[in-house]
């Protein structure tokens, strides 16, 4: 069964749930550990997923091994963001509970994994039994401030930036007195000197993304698909919608994307 789990999964990583990933690696030799089943990767946001698969119930020697096949990627390549990943085919309350109290300091996702018989296919169901524990907001991360130039020159350009005032524009109908706080990673929001990010801009050189802090919900989902928004995955870590912006889009979608915002505003507000 393991090895129809991977070549399944090789050909549609999204199976497990964790987003539009895709397969980096199987089998990875790992120097004196063995081999790790699957490395995955997000390529929009740089993030790896160090997958451990274990036919029939999990142990204490997978939990180990998985955690010790995250590490020795996150030092290996520190320029990546990595999640550590448990599947198994039946994980019992004695080491959910371990489990969970190592994703207090290790982006842990621990994943259940049932198979099915339906006449001579084998359908495989996940069910993420414990989710990565959501770390800090953004803004109380030790963070290194930048100017305009930095965003217009390096990180993106004069146009995509200028996407950042136009959305500064339709927030201020609704949140009068925020501007534009730059970041090295990000351009947040600020009133007075005091993040209020509800939403970031990540400008590129050819567009800007959006990330508006919302629960994932039907309502925002529909909203998207009906306006025909470019929305990327949805960012678990961080609680956060990411939309793909071009100018043309601010201007056919300012009344959804204006919408989205105060609604995360109200949120961040309560």
């Amino acid at each position: 069964m393991k090895s129809g789990f991977t070549s399944v999964s090789k050909e549609d990583p999204s199976i497990l749930g964790l987003g539009d990933l895709v397969l980096k690696d199987m089998e990875r030799i790992q120097p004196k550990a063995g081999r790790l089943d699957l490395l995955l990767q997000d390529a929009e946001i740089n993030r790896r997923y160090e997958v451990e698969v274990q036919l029939g119930s999990t142990d204490e020697s997978h939990i180990i091994r998985t955690i010790e096949y995250w590490d020795i990627e996150r030092k290996r390549y520190p320029q990546y963001d990595h999640c550590a990943v448990i599947i198994a085919e039946d994980i019992t309350s004695r080491f959910l509970n371990v489990i969970s109290l190592f994703n207090g300091s290790i982006p842990l996702i621990a994943i259940q994994m049932k198979a099915l018989k339906i006449g001579d296919q084998l359908a495989l169901f996940f069910t993420t039994v414990v989710d990565e524990m959501t770390r800090g907001l953004e803004e109380e991360a030790e963070e290194s401030a930048t100017d305009r130039n930095y965003w217009e020159t390096i990180r993106g350009s004069k146009e995509t930036v200028g996407l950042a005032d136009h959305l500064i524009t339709l927030i201020h109908s609704f949140a009068p007195g925020l501007e534009l706080k730059y970041n090295k990673f990000y351009i947040g929001l600020a009133k007075d000197g005091q993040p209020n990010n509800f939403v970031i801009c990540r400008p590129k050189k050819q567009h800007l993304v959006l990330e508006v802090r919302l629960k994932p919900s039907e309502e925002i989902e529909k909203i998207s698909n009906d306006s025909g928004l470019d929305v990327m995955e949805y960012d678990k870590r961080w609680g956060r919608y990411r939309i793909r912006i071009s100018k043309s889009k601010i201007t056919k979608h300012k009344e959804v994307l204006g919408d989205l915002m105060k609604k995360a505003y109200g949120v961040a507000g309560d």
